[in-house]
Formats: structure tokens, C-alpha cells, sequence
């Protein structure tokens, strides 16, 4: 017995030196590919030596002699730290993910395929100016510089990713970089999806009034209201309720849905709103979370002087930033760029499709797409003279398409004339607002609305390519529309001047938070679907408190979690309800809705993360989104995933008769309001009770609204999930400042999935105390220490010194890398 005992235990300890040692190995191989930042190497493309100067938030710091020289050099720093994510991002804008992420990916690869964004990015090089196309090849040689380092000396295939999905890298190229900015397009408009979900509300509704209820105008004008959707095809031809066939999940798609498109707060202080005498900018796009963050934060000395702020990996750009003289920063216009239009098919022929001037035959062409472990699917690419042809089985679109017909998208976003690129590097070499102001006229997707401040002046402007439109449009682009018909066609592009602008505004404060920016009739409209009714109001409140603000007030601001929605519907959806109704016994139902109610009574509606009421009151108006809709719209109303604001007002207020929405069709009696309210309640705390107990009081929001900073690839791998995934308990919400966009959806509705990845406030009366941060770090390789080490900072709202002083940046130094130019 002892010697079988003496065997087990030397088996034992065997498998567990050859477990050490498997760990020991792995861990060898992985972080083979940590970049050494204190190296020298040889770059035989560069004219003389580059500094990068790596401080301690390991933010890459470049002096050369030349812009090449620097733009190259920031090309080898991205690719040190960020491959992984650049060679994602470029082959999903090639559509071959499915090479080496197999049929997963295979509905993403078909789209962008469709969309054709490469094609467009490759045609768009040649149109971008002599000194961007520069800058373009420039980055790309330093990307390639990288891989050839990466080759020669064996370091671990670049990235830990590789070793699980393997697959040749091909050298960078100036298209990658212009793909990779039309991608951002595809993950910023909600157009598409918002078109086709009007369009199947509309016929799953009984009273076409509703409409304007459940997918309502951002407050303001009115429109005229739209003739149904159904009215312009044969009775019977679109079903009045079909459902979509939901797409496999996929963290790698960039195309979210409207709810999770993009958002950004700016604002801007002219000197004499300003405590310190100088203009102040503050901006923070909001973005899907993920690890490692879209942004990476670099600053590039450029023959017109630094430049500093948020890259994004593949990109040779400051989006969001500051030089000496200028600050600029960046926020989701929802400009209406984009047009769905049903094409009908000639019953004769397939091949062609009805235009103006008669039958027309499709464009087409073949397009391949190999999938690891599985044989290759060939696409037929078709398109109209209004764009690419989408499948049926694309955002839902079979849905609302009629027998014989097919759907085509009209985009800026598709044009092969793209000089977005060329109007960043003119944006980063600005030396006051009119240079910045005229920078944008090149820009032509994706559309935002530019944010600028010198040290006098502040300018807002939309950038970005704006489509003119018939006044007779059928439906002004709201729903899909009838492609042959010349009115909904696109005529062209208005031109730059009438972008809207706000320059030197008398009350010295300018702001945006998607909101809606102008009220100009139809045509010239800009958009009907925009992206905030709810933060421009806080943000208001916040301005116009002080006299004069400073770089702490603005840094405030950004961080501010009180909600203005919950001020403002509280006291509406629970008016009969707070104080009424005898005692109820403990642990009743109703005595747990009394105690959720006197919590909400005396809450100030901040989304505090340590508090129990932001909770109660996100379930209640989850539940109660879901008790008014589910009634009129059936299976439909699980796609409305987030209970609009103005949509709830409506209804409780009664206007234009949307309190019809709280009478339940389905039963006899004719329910009020505060019955459908106090009901939304009780769902909402039996949802509460079932997850989180019965003790209200000790309550945390920020165990629900946990920022999910996952990555993409790996993030649901068992046990590599934790060293990868960044979660933190988050304040904030749907609809404040410090926007918290919460998931809507699965098991943890409430997980905050959409952020500022990226925040900046810039002083120009001191521009060496700006501030930014990004949400995780600079580094996409976990084993870094740089992998997460701004994140906690991040969380805290805390920042780091925006400085362009080389000496600063040398004191505390991670590391210094020289690339040095062959010897002659």
C-alpha cells in the first residue's frame, strides 16, 4: 500500500511540474511579444532619428525631424502596443474575419463585403492631398516596420491573440487607414436600423398616430405627419407584423443597434465665461467599451508644433485634442446620411431593376469568403444607381420588403471620394478656429459635429458630407422608400455653408450632447432622429450655474451623474402613487412598493453607484417601457430595448391622445395610467427581489451597472475571461453626463456597455493643465502592466497631465525608443 501511495504521490508531483512548466512555457511564448520600450532599431525608410518617448501612463511621446519621420513613427507605436486590435479592425472593414473566426463572423464578412468599405477606401486614396497621402504611406511604413521587427527577432507573433487565432499579417497599406475611419461610420449611424424599425412599428401599429408616440421627434417643431408605410404597395404585400430573424451574437459587428450608435458630450467656454481669462474645450466621445479601449492617447510633434490627444489605433490622427494654439473635439452629429430604398425587380428578367428612365441591369459582381474549417462562400454582389443591395436577411429588412422588390442603401458614408483623412491632418495643423473651421469642409463621414477653441475664440460647426433631398421626398428619410421614383432620389450634396455653425456665441458657452442643434424645415433639416433629448438639459443647468467656469467646473461636468430624466418623469409616472394607499403589513408586496417609493420620494435623482434608488428607478422604467408597448406591439416591442423619455412623457402627460398606450387592449377593463405605473413597480421589484433580495436599502447601482470593458475575442473564454475583461462598478446612466448607456438586454440589462472611452478637458489659459484619460490603458496585450492601469483612473474620475513639455515627459519615463535610419 505504501509503494502504490509513493507512485500516486510522484505521479502527482510530476503533473504538477509539467503543469508549472506548461504555465512557465505559455507565459514565455505570450510575452515574448510585450514591446521593449528602451530599444534601438534600425529603419532603413527613415530620413534621420525618431525619438518615442514613452511617459509614465506609457502615452508615446515622438520628436523627429520630419512629419513623415513622426507619422511613421507613430505607425511602429501603434503597432507595438495595439496590432492585435489594428488587424481586427482592418479585416473587418475587408470582411475576412471568417478567416480565421470561422461562420461566427460570417453575417459581419457579408455586410461589409456589401457595403464594399475597402473598395471605397482604396479608391479614396487618391483623393486624399499630396501631404496626407504622405502621412498615409509614412504610418504604414511604420506599421511595417513593426511587423518586420516582429519576424526577424521571433517576438511571439506580435500579439498573445495570435497563438489562438493564427494568420498572416499582410503589410499595412494607406487604404487600411481610410477603411478602418468609414468603419467608425458604420458604428456611429443608426439610420439603417432606425429606418427599418419605423417602418415595421408602423405596420404592426393599428393607429398610425402612435407612431409619433413610441419613436418620437426630438422636442421642437413638428413635421407633417407621413402616409403609412403600407400605403404604397398592394394590400397584402408586407405582412402587419413580421419578425426578424435575430443575427448570431457577435462582439466583433460594428454595426450596433440605434440605441448603441454614438454619442459625445463637448462644450466650450469663451475668455470671458472663463475664471482664468482663457477659452476652455472639453470633450468625451462615447463609444462601446471594450479591452483594450478604441482610443490610445499619443502626442506627435508636427512641423506646425505638438499636437496631443486620442488616436485610434490604424489611424494616423488626433480626433480629439489640443496643440499650443487650438483644441478641438468631436461629438456624433446624426446628421440623416443615409436612405433605404426599395427597388422593384423587373418580373421579367432578375437582372434588372426599375429607374426613372425605365429597366436598368444591376451592377454585379463575385466576391469570396473563406472561413477557417469550413469551404468558402461566394457572394453575387448586386447594386442600384442608389447603392449597394442588401439581403433580406440584413437588419431585418425582409420584414418590410414586398414580393418582387429588393432593398439598396444611398450612403455617404460608401463614397470612393472620401477626404475625411485629409481633413483631419489639416484639423491637427490649424493654428486658430477659422483654419479649423475651413479644415472641415473636407470631411464626408463619418458626419460630427466639430468643437473648436483657440486662445480667443470657440466655433461649433457639423462636419461632414450632408445629402440634398427632394422637398417632394416621399418620406423625407425617415422610411424606406421607393427607389424609382425620381423625388427620393439623392440630388447631390448641399454645400459646406450650409453645415450649421455657431461661432462666438454672444452668451461665450457652446455645447453639444447629440442633441438637436437646428430646427430648419425639410429639406435642409439636417436629421429628425437625433441622439440625446436628455443631457442637453443638465448640461444647461450646469453652464449657466456659474458666472464663469474653469478647468475643475468642466472636468465636473463630464463627470456628473445626476439624471434630469429621473427628475422629470419621477414626479410624473408616480404621481398617484407616492404617499397613498393605507399601511401595509411587512413583507407584502405592497409594503415593499410603499418602502421603493419612499426611497424614490427623497432621492435627488444622481445615479450614484453606492446608491439603492437608481436601481429601483431603471427597473421601474424598464418595466414600465415594457408594460405600454407590449400590449399594441406585440413580439415587436422587445426591439425597443430602451424606454425613450419623451416617449413616457407623452403618454403620461396625454398628448395628442398617447395615454391610449396604457389601456391594456387585451383585457376588459380600461386601465389608467397609475394602474400601468404602480403594475411597472411591482414588476420591477419582483425583478429586484429575485436577484438582489428584499433589503432596498443596501441596494447598489453599481452592482447592476457594471462597465464591461470585455474583449472581443477572447472575453468569453473560460478562465482567460479574468485576466482579460475589465469590469467596474459605474454611476451615471442612460441619460446623464457621465453617460452610463446601460446593455437593455439578456441577463444583466443594466451593465454599462457604452462610455466615454475617452475624456479631455483643455485650459488655454494654461494649456500645460489639460487633462485626459482613457478607460483601460494603452497597451492590448494583458500581460502588460499598461493593459489596465489607467482604468481604475478612469473609473474614479480621475485624469492625467495633457502636457507637451518634452522635459515632463522625460522625467518619468517607462522607456525611450529610437529608430534610427540605415547607415549610409
Amino acid at each position: 500500500m505504501a509503494t502504490v501511495f509513493k507512485w500516486l504521490m510522484r505521479i502527482a508531483a510530476g503533473l504538477l511540474v509539467l503543469g508549472v512548466l506548461g504555465v512557465v512555457g505559455l507565459y514565455f511564448l505570450l510575452s515574448r511579444s510585450l514591446p521593449d520600450y528602451e530599444a534601438r532599431l534600425t529603419v532603413p525608410s527613415l530620413s534621420a532619428p525618431v525619438e518615442i518617448v514613452r511617459d509614465n501612463a506609457n502615452v508615446p511621446h515622438i520628436f523627429g525631424q520630419s512629419e513623415e519621420d513622426v507619422f511613421q513613427a507613430l505607425g511602429y507605436a501603434h503597432a507595438q502596443d495595439r496590432l492585435w486590435q489594428m488587424t481586427v479592425l482592418r479585416r473587418t472593414a475587408q470582411g475576412r474575419l471568417s478567416e480565421i473566426f470561422g461562420p461566427r463572423t460570417l453575417g459581419t464578412d457579408q455586410l461589409l463585403r456589401r457595403f464594399d468599405i475597402y473598395g471605397a477606401a482604396r479608391r479614396s486614396v487618391e483623393w486624399q492631398d499630396p501631404a496626407t497621402r504622405a502621412a498615409l504611406e509614412a504610418y504604414a511604413r511604420g506599421v511595417n516596420a513593426r511587423l518586420t521587427e516582429i519576424n526577424e527577432s521571433a517576438l511571439g507573433r506580435g500579439a498573445p491573440e495570435m497563438f489562438v487565432f493564427n494568420a498572416p499579417i499582410a503589410p499595412w497599406v494607406p487604404a487600411d487607414s481610410i477603411a478602418i475611419i468609414k468603419l467608425m461610420a458604420v458604428q456611429l449611424s443608426p439610420h439603417l436600423r432606425n429606418e427599418v424599425l419605423r417602418a415595421r412599428t408602423s405596420l404592426a401599429l393599428d393607429d398610425p398616430a402612435r407612431l409619433q408616440d413610441i419613436m418620437p421627434d426630438a422636442p421642437g417643431s413638428g413635421i407633417a405627419a407621413l402616409p403609412r408605410y403600407s400605403s404604397w404597395f398592394a394590400p397584402g404585400a408586407l405582412p402587419r407584423f413580421a419578425e426578424a430573424p435575430a443575427p448570431p451574437a457577435n462582439a466583433l459587428s460594428p454595426a450596433p443597434p440605434p440605441e448603441l450608435a454614438g454619442a459625445s458630450n463637448a462644450f466650450a467656454a469663451a475668455p470671458a465665461r472663463s475664471a482664468s481669462g482663457g477659452t476652455l474645450l472639453a470633450n468625451d466621445p462615447h463609444l462601446g467599451l471594450t479591452a483594450p479601449s478604441i482610443w490610445y492617447l499619443a502626442r506627435l510633434e508636427l512641423a506646425s508644433g505638438g499636437v496631443i490627444g486620442a488616436t485610434i489605433p490604424g489611424v494616423p490622427l488626433v480626433l480629439s485634442g489640443r496643440s499650443d494654439r487650438l483644441g478641438w473635439g468631436i461629438t456624433s452629429a446624426y446628421l440623416d446620411d443615409l436612405d433605404v430604398h426599395i427597388e422593384e425587380v423587373d418580373p421579367e428578367n432578375p437582372d434588372r431593376y426599375r429607374t426613372p428612365d425605365g429597366w436598368a441591369d444591376f451592377t454585379t459582381r463575385r466576391s469570396i469568403i473563406t472561413i477557417a474549417g469550413e469551404e468558402p462562400v461566394t457572394l453575387t454582389l448586386r447594386a442600384t444607381e442608389n447603392g449597394p443591395v442588401l439581403p433580406g436577411s440584413q437588419f431585418g429588412l425582409g420584414t418590410i420588403t414586398p414580393p418582387g422588390h429588393v432593398t439598396s442603401v444611398s450612403w455617404t458614408a460608401l463614397s470612393p471620394r472620401d477626404t475625411t483623412m485629409s481633413a483631419g491632418i489639416a484639423l491637427m495643423r490649424a493654428e486658430n478656429v477659422d483654419e479649423a473651421l475651413a479644415a472641415g469642409e473636407e470631411f464626408v463621414a463619418p458626419a460630427q459635429v466639430l468643437t473648436v477653441a483657440d486662445d480667443r475664440r470657440i466655433a461649433m460647426k457639423l462636419v461632414g458630407a450632408m445629402p440634398r433631398r427632394s422637398a417632394a421626398h416621399d418620406t423625407e428619410g425617415r422610411l424606406p422608400s421607393r427607389g424609382w421614383l425620381p423625388q427620393n432620389r439623392w440630388q447631390g450634396r448641399y454645400p459646406y455653408s450650409a453645415n450649421p455653425e455657431f461661432i462666438d456665441p454672444p452668451g461665450g458657452i457652446l455645447g453639444n450632447t447629440n442633441n438637436k442643434i437646428v430646427d430648419r424645415p425639410f429639406p435642409s433639416h439636417v436629421s429628425f432622429l437625433w441622439g440625446d433629448t436628455q443631457r442637453i438639459h443638465r448640461w444647461q443647468r450646469l453652464m449657466q450655474g456659474r458666472e464663469v467656469h474653469t478647468r475643475d467646473s468642466f472636468v465636473e461636468a463630464q463627470l456628473d451623474t445626476v439624471s434630469f430624466t429621473a427628475r422629470s418623469l419621477l414626479p410624473l409616472i408616480g404621481a398617484d402613487l407616492w404617499f397613498t394607499g393605507e399601511s401595509a403589513p411587512e413583507g407584502t408586496p405592497q409594503r415593499l412598493r410603499q418602502r421603493a417609493l419612499e426611497l424614490l420620494a427623497e432621492w435627488n435623482g444622481e445615479m450614484n453607484e453606492h446608491r439603492p434608488e437608481p436601481l429601483i428607478y431603471a427597473a421601474w422604467l424598464r418595466a414600465l417601457g415594457q408594460r405600454l408597448a407590449k400590449d399594441e406591439l406585440g413580439p415587436l416591442a422587445d426591439e425597443f430595448t430602451h424606454t425613450d423619455p419623451v416617449f413616457v412623457e407623452r403618454v403620461f402627460r396625454d398628448i395628442d391622445g398617447a395615454s391610449a398606450w396604457c389601456d391594456v387592449k387585451q383585457s376588459n377593463p380600461v386601465e389608467t395610467c397609475t394602474d400601468i405605473a404602480r403594475l411597472a413597480l411591482d414588476d420591477a421589484l419582483v425583478w429586484i427581489t429575485d436577484r438582489y433580495g428584499t433589503a432596498l436599502e443596501s441596494l447598489r447601482w453599481g452592482d447592476a451597472h457594471q462597465a464591461t470593458h470585455d474583449h472581443p475575442v477572447l472575453g468569453d473564454v473560460p478562465g482567460l475571461r479574468y485576466f482579460v475583461n475589465i469590469r467596474q462598478s459605474t454611476g451615471g446612466g442612460d441619460n446623464t453626463l457621465q453617460r452610463g448607456r446601460t446593455s437593455g438586454t439578456g441577463e444583466h440589462p443594466f451593465n454599462n456597455v457604452h462610455a466615454a472611452g475617452y475624456r479631455g478637458v483643455y485650459d488655454f489659459a494654461d494649456p500645460g493643465s489639460s487633462v485626459f484619460i482613457i478607460s483601460t490603458g494603452q497597451s492590448g496585450h494583458f500581460l502588460s502592466r499598461h493593459y489596465d492601469d489607467l482604468a481604475q483612473l478612469w473609473r474614479r474620475g480621475e485624469y492625467i497631465p495633457m502636457s507637451l513639455d518634452p522635459a515632463l515627459a522625460r522625467a518619468g519615463a517607462v522607456g525611450v525608443t529610437v529608430l534610427t535610419p540605415e547607415a549610409e
